[in-house]
């Protein structure tokens, strides 16, 4: 099965976990952290910002990357994305492209 993206998703390596579970459903090449996903990165920062009270940007949250979900639980960068997106046909304008990097509009 060929690697597809699936939702766009932003991770937050530097948020400590209160508890961690034993079952990993952290994308795996994520080893730390969390990782929030949604239809749109706004949808992401959302959700981060209304589970742990902290605004976007504050030094709790500490940074934050920015990119994709894969079919196959890898978190990917939006220039990572970008290569699977066209690879896989995903994108639905290509002249709509900014640059290197892959945006959720691109795709839906």
């Amino acid at each position: 099965m060929n690697e597809k993206i699936i939702c766009s998703a932003v991770w937050y390596p530097d948020i400590i976990l209160q508890k961690v579970i034993p079952y990993n459903v952290l994308p795996v090449n994520c080893d730390r952290g969390l990782v929030f996903c949604g239809h749109r990165h706004a949808q992401c920062i959302y959700t981060k910002c209304s589970i742990t009270g902290w605004r976007d940007g504050e030094k709790e949250s500490g940074e934050n990357i920015q990119g994709f979900l894969t079919n196959k639980n890898n978190f990917v960068t939006r220039e990572e994305a970008l290569i699977i997106a066209l690879r896989e046909n995903q994108v639905k304008d290509l002249s709509q492209i900014r640059g290197n990097r892959l945006f959720s509009e691109d795709l839906y």
